[in-house]
C-alpha cells in the first residue's frame, strides 16, 4: 500500500511539476531590455535573455520585419544581434517561443553610458541638503519622448551579475528628477543638436574608487590584495576592487551603445600616481568586453574642492587633489578616442558636490558633438600646453585648443608656479600673449618645471576665448 501511495505521490508530483514548468515556461530577455528602450541606430546590437533549455527563441524586429531564431543552450541562455536603422521609431521587439514577450514604444537612436561615482549619481533632483543649481524648472520642462533613461541599481558582489531591477522611462518630470543630473545634462544638449533619440544608462555609485569598476582580471594588474573571492563578505561596498564592476556594470556590458562619459576621481585623489594607467587599463578592459571597438570615452577632470575638510590634521601634499586634476589630464593624453572636460570654474569650497551639474553635462556633450557627432564651428576643448620652453630665468608655453586665443578676462592670474631643480615651487608671475603664457618668478633663476592651479580649491583664471578654462597641469623640462 505504501510503495502505491508513493508512486502515485511519485507521479502526481512530477505531473505538477511538468504543469508548473508549462505554464511558466516563456522567453524572458535580459533586464536591460524593456518597453521604452533605445537601441543604438545603424549596429549589429545584442539581444539576450533566458528561456527553458534546447528552446527555439524568435526574435522579430517591427522596423524591417526581420525574424532571428536561435536555439537555448543548456543553461537556458540565448543570445542574438539584431541589425537596427537610422534614427527613428517608436517600434516593437517581439520575442517569442511559442508565448510572446512584446517590447514596445522602442527607440532607434544613439545610447550612451554615464558613469562613475557620486557628481555622475547625483540626481536632477539633488541629494538631501545637497541641492543641483536651477534644478526644478529643468525637471519641469523636461518631458521629451526622444530621451529615454535607466539607472542600473547600486549592488556590489564578489561574483558577475547578469540581471538587475530597472525599467527604461521617456524623459518625464517624474523619471528626469530621480536620473543623474550630469547625465540628463549631456544626453538633453547631444538630443537637442543631433536631433535624433538619447538613451542614457546610469551605472554610478557615490563615493566608488576606480577599482570597484575593474573587472577581476584588470584589478589584479594593481591590487595585490583585497580582491574579495567567491562567498566573501564585502566590508565596503563602493570600495572593494571588481564588485561594482561584477553588480552593475556587468549585467549591461554588451548593450548596443555609442560611447561612455565618466565623472570619477574624488575617491582616488590620494593615487594620483596610479589612476592614469588604472583608467587606461580600465577603459581597454571595457572596450574589449563591449566588443565594438574603441568607442569613446569622455570624461571629466573632477572640480576643486578643499580636501582638507576631509583630513583637517593633517594638510600634506598627498591631501592636495590638484594632484589627482593633474594625473587625469595626462590620462587623456594616454587613452585613445577620449576626450576631457576641464571643470575648473564649476568647483564649490566646501561642497564636494559641485551645485552646478549642467556645466559638467554640456561639457562632455561638447566632447561628444564635436568629436563623435563631427559637429563643427564651436569650441569644446580647454587650452593645453603644446611645448614647453626655458630661456634664462623665464618659462615660455605655446598652448593649443586655443583658435582665438586666451584671456583671463582682465583679471590677474596668479595661479602659475615655478621650481629649479630642487622641485621647490614658488609663485609666479604670467604674461598672458595671444595663444602663449610666459611665467617667471625672482626666486627661481633656473626653472626646470611649472604648475598651474595646484591647490585643493581654485578658481580658474586662463580661458580660451569659446570660455572653457585650463585645467591643473604640472610639467617638467625634459632634456
Amino acid at each position: 500500500m505504501n510503495n502505491i501511495l508513493s508512486k502515485k505521490t511519485f507521479a502526481g508530483l512530477a505531473l505538477s511539476l511538468m504543469i508548473s514548468a508549462t505554464a511558466f515556461a516563456q522567453p524572458k530577455p535580459a533586464s536591460i531590455f524593456t518597453d521604452n528602450m533605445v537601441l543604438q541606430q545603424q549596429s549589429e546590437v545584442a539581444v539576450w535573455g533566458t528561456d527553458q533549455p534546447g528552446k527555439r527563441v524568435q526574435i522579430s524586429t517591427s522596423w524591417n520585419g526581420r525574424k532571428y531564431v536561435v536555439v537555448t543552450d543548456a543553461n537556458g541562455k540565448w543570445s542574438t544581434k539584431v541589425a537596427t536603422p537610422k534614427a527613428g521609431g517608436p517600434y516593437d521587439v517581439t520575442i517569442s517561443d511559442g508565448k510572446q514577450v512584446k517590447l514596445s514604444n522602442v527607440l532607434i537612436g544613439e545610447v550612451w553610458i554615464c558613469a562613475g561615482q557620486s557628481n555622475m549619481e547625483e540626481p536632477m533632483k539633488g541629494f538631501k541638503a545637497s541641492p543641483v543649481a536651477n534644478s526644478n524648472d529643468a525637471i519641469l520642462r523636461s518631458k521629451n519622448k526622444n530621451i529615454r533613461v535607466i539607472t542600473v541599481p547600486r549592488a556590489s558582489t564578489t561574483e558577475p551579475q547578469t540581471e538587475f531591477k530597472a525599467q527604461w522611462a521617456e524623459a518625464t518630470p517624474a523619471s528626469v528628477a530621480d536620473f543623474s543630473a550630469t547625465g540628463y545634462y549631456f544626453g538633453k544638449l547631444v538630443n537637442e543638436i543631433t536631433n535624433v533619440p538619447v538613451g542614457l544608462i546610469c551605472v554610478s555609485y557615490g563615493g566608488s574608487c576606480i577599482q570597484a569598476w575593474m573587472s577581476k582580471e584588470t584589478s589584479c594588474a594593481f591590487e595585490k590584495t583585497g580582491i574579495p573571492q567567491k562567498g566573501d563578505s564585502i566590508k565596503v561596498p563602493n570600495r572593494t576592487p571588481t564588485t561594482l564592476f561584477n553588480g552593475m556594470l556587468n549585467p549591461v556590458i554588451g548593450y548596443g551603445i555609442k560611447g561612455c562619459i565618466w565623472y570619477q576621481g574624488e575617491t582616488n585623489y590620494q593615487e594620483p600616481d596610479r589612476y592614469p594607467d588604472m583608467l587606461k587599463t580600465m577603459v581597454s578592459d571595457w572596450r574589449k568586453r563591449w566588443n565594438v571597438g574603441e568607442f569613446p570615452f569622455y570624461f571629466t577632470q573632477i572640480a576643486p574642492y578643499d580636501y582638507f575638510l576631509l583630513t583637517p590634521n593633517d594638510k600634506s601634499e598627498k591631501n592636495n587633489s590638484a594632484y589627482i586634476r593633474a594625473a587625469q589630464l595626462k590620462a587623456k593624453s594616454m587613452i585613445p578616442n577620449t576626450g576631457i572636460a576641464i571643470l575648473l570654474d564649476a568647483g564649490v569650497e566646501n561642497n564636494i558636490h559641485p551645485y552646478d551639474k549642467k556645466t559638467p553635462g554640456e561639457r562632455l556633450a561638447y566632447q561628444a558633438l564635436a568629436k563623435t557627432y563631427q559637429v563643427t564651428g564651436f569650441g569644446y576643448d580647454s587650452p593645453e600646453v603644446d611645448q614647453m620652453t626655458v630661456k634664462d630665468s623665464t618659462v615660455s608655453l605655446s598652448l593649443k585648443n586655443i583658435p582665438n586665443g586666451i584671456t583671463s578676462y582682465d583679471k590677474e592670474v596668479t595661479l602659475f608656479e615655478i621650481a629649479g631643480s630642487d622641485n621647490k615651487f614658488y609663485p609666479a608671475k604670467a604674461e598672458l600673449g595671444r595663444k602663449s603664457i610666459t611665467v617667471t618668478s625672482p626666486q627661481v633663476k633656473n626653472p626646470v618645471s611649472v604648475r598651474y592651479a595646484f591647490r585643493n580649491y581654485v578658481e580658474a583664471q586662463v580661458f580660451n576665448t569659446e570660455g572653457l578654462p585650463m585645467g591643473t597641469f604640472s610639467l617638467t623640462l625634459t632634456k
